[in-house]
Formats: structure tokens, sequence, C-alpha cells
């Protein structure tokens, strides 16, 4: 790895470490000299290489429809922001602390625990197009301009933590932890500046998309009048990302002055709340009672989600008949939301009836056949119906349309392995080991590919030496500097 894109990445994650966020050293705006010292090819590994680190060292949700939603979301803001031509991806972090970050490569985590704070989509929203900004005035690549022109002594600091890093690992992260924190103290007299710069781009985003641009400075003055009500570990983000009297003013002088066009509400912000709720509840039995008793006072504007949720707890609770009972009064409501069906599903499927759950997949996979969750459901299903071939033609597919995630090379290496292709199975897994920053473990995946492999697939059996050859000279990089 080049010394100056590894030197990057320790920073970036002593960062995080130190502070939660990858994005909490913060520059003025200054033009964008930090290309000079980062290509936008070497900052997108640089991002690959964070996220492999980040799916290592946090517990990311890997629930699809999450997922799904978190993505939608922030490419509804990034149809709206001059992005430069940069990839980005959205993903969602199991904390309960109140948080959200970026990192190189347009990596962005959000917290549970922020969307759960947040009381409407705006608010959420803000937060997001907030973190895109930060991305597309390539912030973290200031600075680690600004990193770079450190004394010598600092310089050597950090060198001599890196070497630290792969002799004791323990040892090197308490030394990179205590340079980074002196360069983090440095710089703190620059946080204001970038701030306000995130969040004057971060308010135009949100009202070209149809939100309320008021929404960010009334959510960050809502955490500000609440931090005297949580501990410093629940707020982390109003450490990484300070909140002032005066920027609160600023942001909403800002806001007024810009009109927006509401876009009508589609509901999943409330049922991703209202699941991400029903996950959280310790028991089964208090869950149901709680929507049975939130359902006497709803109004028009909440009672979907409660019943939604109301039927995921007792799924949870194995009362199926009534959790059938609930989701159907609400696919007669909007049969093609999607969420509904999935519950459907589940519900039958736990009940005994693969075959109507097969169904309801099949029926909407032909209507969103790129779908993430609704692929991921439909292929896990087909394997308890015992296709595990079909299942791993729609995963094959749906590799060849979206961003591959760990999830989807595991459920493709079950379905390989149950279909007898055991080299295509282990290429698979090194995929998904290869995601979650295990490369050595992907190498051995991939060898054991090898050793599998029909002599006559002499296709596959280059793709994998390729693809071996390629792991194989990370791993020399890394150990190289």
């Amino acid at each position: 790895m080049n010394p100056i894109i590894k030197t990057f990445l320790l920073l970036t994650l002593v960062i995080y470490e130190c502070c939660s966020t990858a994005l909490a050293v913060d520059l003025p705006s200054i033009g964008d000299s930090s290309g000079t010292f980062l290509s936008a090819e070497e900052e997108q590994r640089l991002g690959d290489a964070f996220m492999r680190n980040i799916r290592q060292a946090l517990t990311i949700n890997d629930d699809p429809e999450i997922n799904e939603y978190i993505q939608s979301l922030g490419y509804r803001l990034l149809a709206n922001s001059d992005t430069g031509g940069r990839k980005f991806t959205f993903f969602v972090v199991e904390d309960p602390n109140i948080n959200a970050f970026a990192g190189p490569g347009g990596y962005i985590g959000i917290n549970t625990g922020l969307i759960q704070i947040t009381e409407n989509e705006s608010e959420l929203a803000s937060v997001v197009g907030h973190e895109i900004a930060h991305v597309t005035q390539r912030h973290l690549a200031r600075a680690f301009e600004a990193a770079s022109k450190m004394s010598l002594p600092a310089t050597a600091a950090i060198i001599a933590a890196i070497i630290l890093g792969n002799k004791n690992g323990q040892l090197g992260e308490a030394a990179i932890a205590a340079t980074a924190a002196g360069s983090i103290q440095s710089q703190i007299n620059f946080t204001r500046a970038n701030e306000e710069e995130a969040d004057r781009i971060g308010i135009q985003i949100l009202a070209k998309s149809g939100f309320d641009p008021r929404s960010m400075p009334k959510f960050f003055e809502r955490l500000h009048q609440s931090s005297r009500y949580y501990d410093n570990q629940q707020l982390e983000f109003l450490r990484t990302h300070p909140v002032t009297v005066s920027r609160i003013a600023d942001s909403s002088n800002r806001a007024e002055q810009l009109s927006y066009k509401p876009r009508q509400d589609n509901g999943n912000y409330l049922l991703v709340k209202t699941k991400l709720s029903v996950d959280n509840k310790n028991k089964t039995q208090d869950s149901v009672k709680y929507f049975e008793e939130s359902l006497k006072e709803a109004n028009n504007n909440n009672e979907y989600a409660l019943r939604y949720g109301y039927a995921l707890a007792l799924l949870a609770d194995g009362k199926y008949d009534s959790a059938r009972n609930q989701i159907s009064r609400l696919i007669k409501i909007d049969p093609e939301r999607l969420a509904y069906q999935f519950v459907l599903a589940k519900i039958e499927i736990a009940d005994g009836n693969l075959d109507k759950a097969l169904v309801i997949y099949s029926e909407n996979f032909k209507l969103y056949p790129h779908n993430y969750p609704l692929t991921l459901f439909y292929t896990s299903a087909l394997l308890q119906s015992g296709q595990p071939e079909r299942a791993a033609d729609l995963l094959q597919n749906h590799l060849r349309q979206k961003t591959p995630t760990p999830r989807i090379y595991n459920l493709l290496a079950q379905a390989e392995t149950e279909a007898g292709r055991l080299a295509e199975a282990h290429q698979a897994l090194a995929e998904y080991h290869y995601l979650n920053g295990q490369t050595r473990t992907a190498i051995e995946q991939l060898k054991i590919a090898l050793n599998n492999i029909d002599a006559k697939d002499s296709i596959r059996e280059a793709r994998i030496k390729a693809r071996l050859i390629q792991l194989q000279n990370e791993i020399k990089q890394e150990t190289s500097h």
C-alpha cells in the first residue's frame, strides 16, 4: 500500500476511534488543494479499505430493509448535490449512541441511536445531507493535507506508532491515538468553519430534495438543549459536530431564505423507526403490549406504523393468526408496499406455509427484480424449499446489477454449497471475508476454490487465480511499509 495512503488510513481510523467519526477533524474552506495529496482513485481505494476495517471494528446493522431505506434516502439527497462523480455508500451502525460520520470514498455511517432520536424524515435527512457535504467538500482529505504539514517530531511519532502497531497491536493503537489526539487539538480552531460549510451546503441539498431545510437547525437545537439529559457518550454527535448558539442561528437564517417544494412522504421512515424499535425490545410480550396500547391512541399519521410494529411483535411472539390479521389490514390499504408483503411472507414461513411465502416473493420479484431485501428474502426461501440452483442464479444476477454486500456473498456461498458447486461456494466465501476485512482468510478460501474447480472450467480458474494474485499483492503491500 502507498505509504501516504497507509498513513491516511491510520489517521482516519484513529480519528474515528478518538471521536467516533471519521470527520471529527475540520478545516476551513480554502480550495481543493487536497487533490494534489490524494487523487479520487486513491481516495476510493482508501475508502474501500476503510469500510473493511469498519466492518471489523463495529457492528453493522445488516437488516436488508433498513439498509435499503438508508441507501434510498442517501441517493435522493445525492441527486441534488454536486458529487463530482464520486461513489457513495450509506450504512447503519448498530449503536444506541447518537452519531453519524463520513469516511473516505463516500462511505457514510448513521448510528441506529441517531435514527431513533429524529422526529421526522427531514431531521434524519438533514444529518445525512450534512455528512454528504463533508464528503463533497473533501474535508477529510484536507485534514490529511494539514496532518502532512505537522512537525518532524509529530510525523516521526506517527511512523513509530505504525511500526509499534506491526509488532504490538495494543501498544501501536495507544501510540497512534496519542499522536492523533495532539493533531486534533492543534486543528480545533478550524472546526467551526468546516461545520458551517457543511451546514450551508447540506441545507441547500435538503431544500432541493424536497425536505424542510429548517429541520437541520431545529434538530441541532433540540440536541443542544437535550445535552443536559444525556451523557457525553450518548451524544457523540455534539462532540464530533460541535453546535453553538451562533451556528444554530446562522443555519436557521439560511434555511428561512430557502424555498422548497415538499415531496410526499412515502411512509418508509416511520416503518424503519418502528422496525428498529421492535428489534430493540428485550421481551416480545412487552413489545406486543406496547403496540397494542399505542394503537388505542393512534392517529392517522402513525397508525399504519404502529400496526406494522404490532404485526412484527405478534410474529416474534408466535401469534401467527393475529399477526396475519394485522398485516392483512395494512395490505388492503396499501398492497404495493413491500414492507407489508415481507411481513406476510415471514408469517407464512413461520407458520409452516413455505409455498405461500414463495408465491408472495415470486409475484413481487416480477415487479422489483433488483430490490435488495426482496432478493435476500426470496433466495433464502428458495434455499429452504430445496432450490439452491435457482437461488444462486438470482444472487449472481443481483451481483451483476448492484453493489455487493457481505450478506449477499454469504448467502451465495450457501446456495452454491447446496448445489454441489464447491469451487463457486469458496469463491463466494472469499469475497465475503474480504469485504469483512479478512483478506488472509479470503486468500485461503480462493486456494480451496482452486482445489475444487472443474478441470474443464478454465475461465473460472483464470478468474480465481487473478483474484488470488490481487489479494496476495495487497497483503505484500500492507506488510512492506
